[in-house]
C-alpha cells in the first residue's frame, strides 16, 4: 500500500467574499463589453508581478476577445504582488497613468487590510472605465470570459 499525499488548494477568501466579488464583475461587465478576469495564487514565482499577469493572461486565452478588451487583476497573496493587466484595447485608451493609478488605489486598501474591498473597488472602478470606452450593446454583447475566480496554488 501506497502512501499518497492529497495538496489541499489555499483558502484566500470565504464563499461570501467570493460571491461578493464575482457579483462585482457580473455587475461591472452588464455595462460594457469589456471583460474582466481575477487571478489569485500564494506566491509568485517571478521578479514582476506584471510578467506573471501577462503570463496568466495568455494563458487563459484573454487576449482573444472581440474587442481586445480584456482586463486581469493579478494577485499573489503571500508574496503580496498585484497587478493589473489591460488588453491592448483597453490599454492603449487609458495609458499607464491609468493602471498605475488604480493599483494604487487597491494597495492602499490592501495596506488597511481590506484585500476584498480593494478588489472590489479595483473592478469597479475599471468597470467604469471598460463602461466609458467599450459600452455594452444589448444586441451584440456576449459574455466572452467566465466571471469565476480563478484560482492558483
Amino acid at each position: 500500500m501506497g502512501i499518497f499525499s492529497i495538496k489541499k488548494k489555499p483558502v484566500f477568501f470565504t464563499e461570501a467574499e467570493k460571491l461578493k466579488i464575482v457579483q462585482a464583475i457580473k455587475l461591472a461587465e452588464q455595462q460594457t463589453s469589456g471583460e474582466i478576469r481575477i487571478y489569485v495564487e500564494s506566491r509568485n514565482a517571478y521578479v514582476d508581478a506584471v510578467d506573471r499577469a501577462k503570463e496568466v493572461f495568455a494563458h487563459f486565452d484573454m487576449h482573444k476577445t472581440a474587442d481586445r478588451n480584456a482586463v486581469l487583476l493579478y494577485l499573489a497573496v503571500k508574496d503580496k504582488n498585484v497587478a493589473l493587466f489591460g488588453d491592448e484595447g483597453i490599454y492603449n485608451r487609458t495609458g499607464a497613468a491609468y493602471w498605475n493609478n488604480a493599483v494604487a488605489n487597491m494597495l492602499q486598501q490592501f495596506k488597511q487590510d481590506e484585500l476584498v474591498e480593494g478588489i472590489v473597488n479595483c473592478i469597479h472602478q475599471v468597470g467604469q472605465t471598460l463602461k466609458s470606452t467599450f459600452p455594452y450593446n444589448k444586441q451584440t454583447d456576449i459574455n466572452e470570459l467566465p466571471d469565476d475566480i480563478i484560482f492558483g496554488e
